[in-house]
């Protein structure tokens, strides 16, 4: 193979681009698929599950990969678009191989799979020469030594594990969305997809749950120890939380609600007290909040955190202290390109937008539908009768109860791929 390197190390092929011969860009590389075979034979690489737009997953055999560079994977241009399955004995190396368990021949010693090597032979087939290993630490929060072995040199790969490690699939992927992440998670077994939860940070398993359906949502919650199950629920948005808890035991919300730190839990208390369809049930108690006296510079200021949603970074919304919804009374909104046009200086409460009205706790759902499309809004207050602001709906969180259950699943047929066939797998 033309182009191709002696050795790849499979885990720094994740996300890495995958082009045409004409240099556009086909998609990246999500994962690798091997076959395992018996009496010692390394696993033979089958080719590479590749991400094209929008987000589908479709099977690139190695015959068609004409060079593995630093800079991305070239290909003869054919790419079947249809959608990967794996087949029976197929293993997915990223998702599957990585963090085991095995053992070194020689001295029967247990090590954990960084990363595995493969390599072109004669015949010009892939197969899987090394295996990039690391031992135990000898004291207690060091790292053990790393060594880089034949495939024949370690055993265990065809043992099924009680208990897997995820840190190195977790850091192969560390760069993904977490959409994506969430996406990935879906095609895991249960308990693969339980290893990697655990292996997430609170905050990254937080952003991963916001994006899985909720019934994948409930299962990962439940293998979780009930106080890092409250700590991730206080990581996520009030609005998910809620929904997340709407769809547990009574009891078992209860129990985790008492776990969470009150200034926590107190908005997510305040959204489950309205219906899931209605505008209360939609909002979030976290939109941008300022008082009449601050400053443009102080709005673009809040607006440019990096972690907050577009759709709540489009407008900050004007209200009396206390700032902390409920508020003190709603004075209006201020929309970021009115914020653009405005001396860095000038105060808020001096260009506030007062029309349209904002919407009640109560709004139905295509209430709430036919008030941004009538406005071209992203975002809309809501507001109690005594004129507190209760929170924010945003445009998401609507598409999110509009769009069928399983939407998270699904990903359209439609797609322009340059230079494709049609031939199968």
């Amino acid at each position: 193979m033309r182009g191709a390197p002696a050795r790849v190390f499979i885990a720094r092929l994740s996300r890495l681009a995958v082009f045409a011969p004409n240099g556009d860009q086909v998609g990246r590389v999500y994962d690798v698929v091997a076959l395992l075979r018996l009496a010692g034979r390394p696993p033979r690489v089958l080719g590479l599950v590749v991400e094209v737009q929008p987000r589908r997953r479709v099977f690139l055999p190695m015959t068609r990969v004409t060079a593995i560079e630093a800079g991305g994977v070239i290909t003869t241009g054919l790419v079947n678009l249809r959608r990967f399955q794996r087949r029976a004995g197929e293993t997915l190396i990223l998702a599957e191989l990585l963090d085991r368990k095995v053992r070194l021949v020689e001295t029967g010693e247990e090590v954990v799979v960084r990363d595995v090597g493969m390599e072109q032979t004669r015949v010009r087939e892939w197969e899987i020469s090394k295996v990039y290993v690391q031992k135990r630490g000898r004291r207690f929060g060091w790292r053990g030594e790393t060594l880089t072995v034949d495939w024949h040199a370690v055993t265990g790969f065809f043992r099924e594990e009680d208990q897997q490690d995820a840190t190195s699939l977790v850091a192969a992927y560390e760069k993904l969305h977490a959409a994506d992440l969430a996406h990935l998670m879906q095609e895991l077994t249960p308990k693969r997809r339980a290893e990697v939860a655990a292996a997430l940070d609170d905050d990254r398993l937080a952003d991963v749950l916001e994006e899985l359906p909720e019934e994948d949502q409930v299962e990962i919650l439940a293998k979780l120890e009930l106080q890092r199950a409250a700590d991730v629920l206080e990581a996520m948005q009030p609005d998910d939380a809620a929904d997340l808890l709407g769809e547990l035991p009574a009891e078992e919300a209860e129990r985790l609600l008492r776990l969470m730190r009150p200034e926590e839990a107190k908005p997510v208390l305040q959204l489950l007290k309205y219906s899931e369809n209605t505008a209360g049930g939609l909002m979030t108690t976290e939109p941008v909040i300022l008082p009449p006296d601050a400053t443009v510079a102080d709005a673009l200021a809040r607006v440019r955190q990096p972690e907050l949603p577009p759709s709540l970074a489009a407008q900050v919304y004007v209200c009396r202290p206390p700032l902390e919804t409920p508020t003190g009374k709603f004075l209006g909104v201020v929309h970021i390109q009115r914020l653009l046009r405005e001396p860095p200086s000038t105060l808020v409460g001096a260009i506030l937008q007062t029309e349209p009205k904002p919407l009640g706790p109560e709004a139905s759902l295509p209430a709430v539908t036919s008030y941004l499309a009538t406005y071209n809004l992203v975002a809309a207050p809501v507001v109690d009768t005594a004129g507190h602001l209760l929170g924010a709906v945003t445009v998401d969180d609507v598409l999110d109860h509009l769009l069928p259950e399983d939407w998270r699943e699904r990903a359209p047929d439609e797609m322009q791929v340059p230079q494709t066939s049609t031939e199968h797998r």
